[in-house]
């Protein structure tokens, strides 16, 4: 079975501007203590991460309280947002952003999860009303990603966020299963 990894590595991921970048301290170290442990420091949309409805919308659904089976299934791959047709799972290839007016249109069908590759899903300038159009509608966002290894097409996505009980978002494990069909 083919895993192909979407993740950036978390300590040298793009960070959104004005985010906390990632570190690490390194509190145990061998051989001067007998075991290794670290402290990390990170923000909730570092890396590849998905954005949770109460990133935007309050009283918004937490990250722990989304169904997880939103983060796993058939998932397709794409250069371009034409031909989505009945997908739940769609990450889309590039920089392009998504408009107010593309993100009213995704409404309308039955997607469940959005993929980027940007670490946001739209322009600064549109991030707050695409973020509450899609989020308002229940389609989860997954920022970050890392597609050049996947070529379009079909395949099964695994996306786990962290249980981080009352957080809008988390960082993800993003791979796709399987060959592109």
């Amino acid at each position: 079975m083919r895993m192909i990894d979407l993740t950036q590595e978390l300590f040298s991921c793009r960070v959104y501007p004005g985010d906390l970048s990632p570190s690490f301290d390194r509190v145990k170290e061998m051989p001067r203590d007998t075991y290794q442990m670290t402290n990390i420091q990170l923000g909730a949309h570092n890396g590849t991460h998905i954005d949770a409805p109460l990133h935007f919308i309050e009283n918004g659904q937490a990250i722990d309280e989304l169904p997880l089976d939103v983060f796993y299934g058939p998932c397709l791959v794409l250069d371009c947002l034409s031909e989505i047709g009945d997908e739940e799972r769609v990450l889309l290839k590039g920089t392009a952003e998504i408009t107010p007016e593309l993100a009213k249109q995704l409404t309308s069908s039955k997607l469940r999860l959005l993929g980027v590759e940007p670490q946001s899903v739209s322009s600064p300038e549109d991030t707050v009303e695409v973020h509450r159009i899609l989020l308002d509608a229940g389609i989860v966002l997954l920022e970050g990603l890392d597609l050049s290894n996947a070529p379009p097409g079909k395949y099964t996505l695994a996306a786990f966020p962290l249980k981080l009980a009352g957080c809008e978002g988390s960082p993800v494990r993003a791979v796709l299963i399987g060959d592109a069909t």
